[in-house]
Parts: C-alpha cells; structure tokens; sequence
C-alpha cells in the first residue's frame, strides 16, 4: 500500500470516528467473524465490549445505529501482552485490513477497518483492581477473570462474567431499553461527580493551571445568540466540574490531548458532548443548536 493510500484510509478512519455512520450489519457480522479467526490464529484472547456486547447479549444482534464494532484484550490476562500486538497487526494487513495505531483515553487503540467497517480493539490495563472504559467507567477486573462464552453470530464468543452486570456499570440500571440518541447522558450519570480515583483532586488541578498553564483549556459557552452563558458549569467526565467565569469561560485541566465527554450546564439548558476533543493550550466555543439537543459529538470550534 502506498504512503498515499495509507494517508487516505486513516483519514476515512478518521471520519467514521467523527460522524458514526451507521455500519451495514451484514458486512460488520462477517469482518467480526474474519477477526475471530485471526485472532484464534494469533492465539490471542478478546471480548466483545460496548455497544457490541450490548447488542449481543440484549438484541442478539448487532444495535442497527451502532457505527463499529467493538473488542477488547487485557494486558496480563489469559495470556496476552503487548509483543502479541504486532504480530496480530500484521496479520490483519495481510488479510487487507487497514490498521491505524493510537493512544485512546491512556490505553492502546487499534482501529482495524476493512470494506468501510471499523473495528475498535482495545488494549486494556488492570489499573489499581480496575479497567477503565471511556469515558471513565472503571470496571472490576473480577469481571474479565472468567470470562462467559456466549453464541453470537453462529459461533461462540466470549464477554464480560456476569455481563449484566458489566452493562448495569456502563449504561445504568435501564441498559435492557434501547436508546439511541441519549445513551451517553446514561453513562454520565453512573460516574462519580468528582475526578476519577488516580486523577487529581480538584484543588490539586487548580494548583497544576497555575503552575503549568500551557495545559490549560478556555471553553467559551454561547447561547442561541451568540451571548456568553454567564451562570453555568461544565462536567468533564473522570475529572470533574468547572464553573464559569464572569467572561463566560471555563478553565479545565487537560493533561493532554484525547477526547472527553463533557456535559455543558447553563442558559437554562443541559447538553451532553459525548465526545470531543480537547487539546491543552488552546480555545474553543461552544454553542447549541435547538434543532439536535442530543447525540452531538466533536461540535466545539477551536478558537484561533
């Protein structure tokens, strides 16, 4: 493949990433197959994760607004570490899939697309009894010890043991209901208020703005009509809530640059922005459009 090409499909990855478009399930069930094999090949262990586990274990079926499909390994677990990853990558190229490598939310992302289908693989690692899920969510890792094999497209697959109980943790007591634009407003709100255990306090980050402020983020929030909100919050989640400030903005500390969910209060309205990324030093606005009150991901504009 050449440099050319290779730029192309990771800003097609990129795209996908950005808009989630719905994949075609037919093509999704038979790549899920085609990397269970590879996997099987390669000796290495993964579970289905997220959106896939829940279509899998509620629906038996790919979730028909899902955009990818959605794996994971653990690093020290059932024999896996991290010189297996290579191998793997490679022979997933051979079979023609396009690998793109990355850093997502602290853990190691492989994006793993073929035929417009992306399939996320996430290299997870047992921090403090825990793995961590964005955008926040920490699990036990008791529930990946053993993992359930269940039938899932015609053949055995495995997930989290109990899996209920996995998805009580990611999407709350009404994961069993599907919910299609609102979902991520549901992971939110099962997350503590305040940082997540291994992030600094609140004070601790106030300290860190003023002794590095080069890893600062201003966040502008704007009502209908461009005005600032001027009595509002914003949530980030795993590292808690900042208040604006007589300007309008809103100071957070951004260790670096990774997508965040924020959940952006003020103006008498609430939106969640489930996913936005965010970049240490810079500005942004953010402003809400009445006509999609939820489901908006990377919608805030960098401020130059």
């Amino acid at each position: 493949m050449s440099e050319g090409e290779d730029v192309a499909l990771d800003a097609a990855m990129e795209q996908g990433l950005r808009t989630t478009p719905p994949m075609d399930v037919e093509v999704s069930a038979r790549l899920l197959l085609e990397a269970r094999e590879i996997f099987a090949a390669q000796g290495v262990t993964f579970f289905l994760r997220q959106g896939t586990c829940l279509g899998a274990i509620r629906d038996h079926a790919f979730i028909p607004w899902d955009d990818d499909i959605d794996i994971g390994s653990i690093v020290g677990l059932h024999g896996f570490d991290e010189s297996m990853i290579e191998p793997l990558v490679d022979a997933f190229r051979t079979r023609g899939f396009h690998v793109k490598r990355d850093q997502f939310s602290g853990e190691t992302w492989l994006g793993l697309m073929k035929d417009n289908i992306r399939i996320d693989w996430l290299c997870l690692r047992v921090r403090k009894g825990h793995v961590v899920h964005f955008p926040g969510v920490r699990f036990p890792i008791g529930l990946f010890k053993d993992l359930r094999e269940i039938d899932f497209l015609g053949q055995k697959f495995l997930v989290a043991n109990p899996p209920e109980e996995y998805l009580r943790i990611k999407y709350g007591p009404t994961w069993i209901t599907p919910n299609q634009l609102s979902y991520g407003k549901e992971v939110i709100e099962n997350l503590p208020a305040g940082p997540m255990p291994g992030h600094p306090s609140r004070l601790t980050q106030r300290v860190l703005m003023w002794v590095f402020p080069g890893r600062v983020v201003k966040l502008r929030v704007l009502d209908q009509q461009g005005v600032p909100v001027l009595d509002g919050e914003v949530f980030v989640a795993a590292w808690g809530t900042y208040r604006m400030d007589g300007g309008g903005y809103v100071r957070l500390w951004v260790p670096q640059i990774d997508v965040y969910a924020l959940v952006v209060r003020g103006g008498g309205r609430e939106e969640v922005l489930y996913e936005e990324e965010l970049s240490p030093g810079k500005t942004y606005e953010y402003r809400p459009d009445e006509a999609m009150t939820s489901g908006r991901i990377f919608v805030l504009a960098e401020v130059v």
